[in-house]
């Protein structure tokens, strides 16, 4: 139980500026890929390309792979993660098309890009690479439950897709802007795109989930901040699995709960109501203090988009009543996302 904990070691170089694929999606929140990419790396971004039946858009420009070949980009960033991680039928004649165009296949699905005998065929002929982003590191140790040293925070979630990894960037943002040593810490194929290195935790076999979350967020100087990108819901009936893992294994100091006030039901699984924040904060702490029993809830994220500036100023307000605690939504920023720091901090 007191065996050194490793450290991973690691970095991912992509072909960019990238050409995100949104593919013939019509839920916003599973092309959570290409939103996060224009959102926070939007300067290795060149536009967005769609199929029939698409209705979401990051707001880049449409083009296609030529247009985006010419414009600069280097490959074509799969930016959809849907249910199960899957490569649909109908994406595979724009992704053969992307490399005849001189694009690189960059991927965070599931699916093995190489698998399916069509990329693979269009690889060997124009001699453009497969990229698998979501490919943990080999040797992972199971978790040893051992305190170390620094300190953590864990973005939580109600749900899937509502804001974790946003809420973990802009903190690593302000405690950098304000002087702090920290780390954002990827857990999952946006942000690992975004960083440049991380760990795929809903990749990792579920043996091993404590001690890859352990090896992400190794030993660190007393003062320094690891801020550590949420997966999934505790309260997922098809995601707790990883989402405990990485509670065990991250052993948080602090939390910060994630919350998308407009969802009522698990995304993608209708029968299973939305937990409250109440119940997340109550099972976070009681399932976390297993590896660290000083763990607290340093407060809580909205996901206001659907809202206008007022509407959604007079819904934090009724939440910091009745919660007690920082409540703000990370994107809009301003005194009460202030407040979130500074109750993370104290």
């Amino acid at each position: 139980m007191n065996a050194p904990t490793g450290r991973l070691e690691s970095s991912l170089t992509l072909p960019q500026p990238y050409l995100l694929f949104l593919g013939d999606t019509t839920e916003a929140g599973y092309a959570k890929t290409a939103f996060g990419l224009a959102d926070w790396a939007a300067d290795r971004c060149v536009g967005e390309l769609a199929i029939g039946g698409c209705t979401v858009t990051t707001g880049l420009p449409p083009m296609s792979p030529a247009q985006a070949r010419a414009a600069g980009a280097r490959s074509l960033v799969i930016g959809v993660a849907n249910q199960g991680g899957v490569i649909g039928d109908s994406w595979i004649a724009a992704l053969v098309e992307a490399m005849e165009a001189g694009l690189d296949i960059v991927s965070g699905l599931h699916v093995r890009l190489a698998s399916l005998p069509a990329l693979a065929e269009a690889a060997k002929r124009t001699g453009q690479r497969l990229i698998d982003v979501r490919t943990p590191p080999p040797s992972i140790p199971i978790g040893n439950g051992r305190k170390r040293s620094g300190k953590r925070l864990l973005t939580v979630g109600t749900d899937c897709a509502l804001g974790k990894k946003y809420t973990a960037l802009a903190l690593h943002r302000a405690f950098v802007e304000r002087g702090i040593d920290a780390d954002f810490r990827a857990t999952g194929q946006t942000g690992i795109m975004i960083a440049g290195g991380g760990m795929p935790m809903d990749a990792v076999v579920s043996d091993f989930e404590a001690g890859a979350a352990e090896i992400l967020s190794p030993d660190a100087p007393a003062d320094h901040w690891d801020l550590i990108e949420g997966q999934g819901s505790i309260f997922n009936p098809a995601y707790a699995a990883v989402s405990l893992g990485l509670l065990h294994g991250s052993q948080p100091d602090v939390f910060v709960v994630c919350h998308d006030p407009t969802r009522k039901v698990i995304l993608g699984m209708e029968s299973f109501a939305l937990p409250s924040i109440e119940e997340v904060i109550d099972l976070t702490i009681r399932l976390g203090s297993r590896t660290n029993p000083a763990i607290r809830c340093g407060g809580v994220s909205l996901n206001t988009s659907s809202y206008d500036a007022e509407a959604a100023e007079a819904l934090m307000a009724g939440e910091r009543r009745r919660l007690g605690l920082p409540v703000t939504d990370p994107i809009r920023g301003g005194a009460s996302f202030d407040a979130l720091v500074e109750n993370i901090l104290a």
